[in-house]
């Protein structure tokens, strides 16, 4: 078992004691020179460890009186920032209540609380503006599931993986490029939901619900155009619709129909890339074989091969203009 510090403690002052003893007795001889050194590198080695649990002993005292000042000051700072937090709410009360409207706003935004003549119409704004916000925080998945974006960022990732580059073009430069690809093909829709949605309810002609409406129409029929007619038969037997015409789908029918139509063509379009790839590298997997060059890997020989194939037809233009010819322009 490992000693305590207060037994180690004892039992080298003991030791200590008996050697001071020792060397104290009147009728005790004088030791040899060759005795005084061990003797003396005994009571050095004493002295030694005695220091040495005397600062560790004080370290240890520190420690616990560190620790309970930081527990104290840890403990006064959140009393403190109650305090101040009680204060706010005590003193916000008070206003509040002592005031028959109370305003408080930042910039054009303003929320109001209490009574007045335009209260009915400033709870309208109010939720007028939580429907912006929300629809600003799913805008990204508006522009990915509502428009060409999809078809356009899978095919640009296919050719990438067809040419074994791991990440050239980088990530940032296929989406920049779907980005810009999508804004060009939607453009005429863009113009329309302008000209008929956005516009008139600028000039204050339509109202909002009727704007929104408008908007859904146009973006409802790009989406009717791309999606295949088994896909939206599958959401109208799911979703247990009666009979309707074809521009009266409601749009949660609509989106997913378009959805997986997208994947199925993108999934296409990569597949017609992928085979002339797979070519060049049956062929120099065939000539390595047949050189028995067994040990050399194919990919070395055919990622050049590629590269240049890819180049000399170029491979950029024609993977964008079948990308952009495919949504009927």
């Amino acid at each position: 078992m490992r000693e305590s510090e207060s037994e180690q403690v004892a039992r080298l002052l003991a030791l200590y004691a008996a050697l001071d003893r020792a060397s104290a007795e009147p009728g005790t001889p004088a030791p040899a020179p060759s005795s005084l050194t061990p003797l003396a590198t005994t009571r050095k080695r004493i002295e030694t460890s005695l220091a040495r649990l005397h600062q560790d002993g004080l370290c240890a005292i520190e420690r616990s009186r560190f620790g309970q000042n930081k527990a104290k000051a840890s403990r006064s700072w959140s009393t403190g920032w109650l305090r101040v937090l009680l204060a706010v709410i005590f003193f916000g009360c008070l206003s509040a209540s002592a005031q028959t409207n109370f305003t408080a706003g930042l910039g054009p935004v303003q929320i109001t609380l209490g009574g007045g003549s335009g209260s009915a119409q400033n709870v309208d704004s109010g939720i007028k503006v939580l429907f912006i916000i929300t629809l600003l925080t799913l805008a990204p998945s508006i522009l990915l599931l509502m428009t060409c974006f999809t078809r356009i960022v899978i095919v640009l990732s296919f050719v990438r993986t067809a040419l074994q580059l791991q990440g050239t073009p980088a990530n940032q430069i296929i989406i920049g490029l779907s980005l810009f690809t999508t804004y060009f093909v939607m453009a005429p829709v863009w113009d329309s939901i302008n000209r008929d949605a956005i516009a008139p309810y600028q000039a204050e002609q339509i109202s909002s619900s009727d704007a929104l409406a408008r908007a859904s129409d146009h973006i409802s029929a790009f989406m009717l155009k791309q999606t295949r007619p088994k896909d939206v038969e599958l959401f109208v037997a799911m979703a247990k619709l009666k009979p309707t015409s074809v521009p009266d789908l409601p749009l949660r029918v609509i989106i997913p129909a378009f959805i997986i139509s997208e994947l199925r063509t993108a999934f296409q379009m990569g597949f017609l890339i992928f085979v002339p790839f797979i070519l060049i590298d049956l062929v120099v997997a065939t000539v390595l074989m047949s050189m028995g060059m067994m040990m050399m890997p194919p990919m070395t020989i055919s990622l050049p091969l590629k590269l240049l194939l890819f180049v000399l037809i170029d491979g950029w233009e024609l993977v964008v203009r079948s990308l952009v010819r495919s949504f009927g322009m």
